[in-house]
C-alpha cells in the first residue's frame, strides 16, 4: 500500500522517481513564486496552497502525469487555448511528466485560482 501520511511536501515529493521529483519541484517552485506568502500544506494527502485559510490550488504526481486541482469551468474557459494540449477533466488538469513543465501557464492558473479563492472568501463573509 502506498504511503498516505505525509508530513511535508518534501516528504511527498521524495516518494517519486528522481526524474519525477525534478518535475514536481518545478511545479512547486512555480506555484510558490505565483503565490508568495501562501501556506504550503499537505491536504488530501497531496501538496496544497492556502491563502488566509482558503484553499487555492493543489498538485499531485502520478506515474505518467502530474495534476493541478481544482481548475473549474471559469479557469478552463479563460485558459482554453493554453490548456488545449492537456487533458482536462472535471476540475483537474493533467500534464504529461515527459513534456516540459508549462511554467507560465501554471503560474497564471495559480494566480487566477487565488483570485477565485479570495472572491469566495468575501462571499462567505457576507
Amino acid at each position: 500500500m502506498a504511503k498516505t501520511d505525509f508530513k511535508s511536501v518534501d516528504e511527498y515529493i521524495s516518494t517519486f522517481p528522481k526524474a519525477t521529483q525534478a518535475v514536481l519541484q518545478r511545479v512547486r517552485g512555480t506555484i510558490r513564486k505565483a503565490l508568495p506568502g501562501a501556506d504550503e500544506v499537505i491536504s488530501y494527502q497531496i501538496p496544497g496552497y492556502k491563502i488566509r485559510g482558503e484553499r487555492v490550488i493543489y498538485f499531485a504526481g502520478w506515474k505518467q502525469h502530474y495534476s493541478l486541482y481544482p481548475v473549474g469551468d471559469r479557469i478552463v474557459k479563460a485558459f482554453m487555448k493554453e490548456l488545449a494540449p492537456y487533458e482536462v477533466e472535471k476540475s483537474t488538469v493533467r500534464f504529461p511528466i515527459s513534456k516540459p513543465v508549462p511554467l507560465k501557464l501554471i503560474e497564471r492558473i495559480a494566480k487566477a485560482r487565488a483570485k477565485e479563492a479570495a472572491a469566495g472568501a468575501k462571499t462567505k463573509k457576507k
